[in-house]
């Protein structure tokens, strides 16, 4: 048996019990977004740890109020691992539109936007500020 893995998956585990117990909002000992303490800017996870917990504790609502790109983050990432399982499991050839060569940047243009949108301070742009 791999090390590796059994420590990986201690890890995932103690991950998963943290966030599902332990409110970032309530606490001082996680780590807060150095971005945002050094320019009072939001960056582009800035409310992410804050939607894990509201996701472990299966609050929909609370994940999009604080950070809705991680909402979409979950989709591409289950679209990436069920496409990945289908063409190695069962043999399929399905194209990861992912792997394109384009996807990077319109990611990248996606975030930046996300990025500037979220710290204008009007309607309905400060609807992308965590909460």
């Amino acid at each position: 048996m791999n090390f590796k893995y059994i420590g990986f998956v201690i890890l995932a585990i103690a991950f998963v019990l943290i966030y599902l117990f332990i409110n970032p909002s309530e606490v001082d000992f996680l780590p807060k977004c150095p971005f945002y303490f050094t320019t009072g800017l939001y960056c582009p996870g800035c409310g992410s740890q804050r939607a894990t917990h509201q996701l472990l504790n299966l609050n929909l609502k609370g994940v999009i109020e604080q950070n809705i790109l991680f909402v979409a983050c979950i989709f591409i990432l289950g679209y990436h691992i069920a496409i990945t399982g289908l063409n190695t499991f069962f043999k399929k050839k399905y194209f990861n539109y992912l792997n394109h060569s384009k996807t990077g940047w319109i990611v990248f243009i996606f975030i930046l936007v996300f990025w500037i949108s979220r710290n204008i301070p009007y309607y309905p742009f400060e609807l992308l500020a965590p909460k």
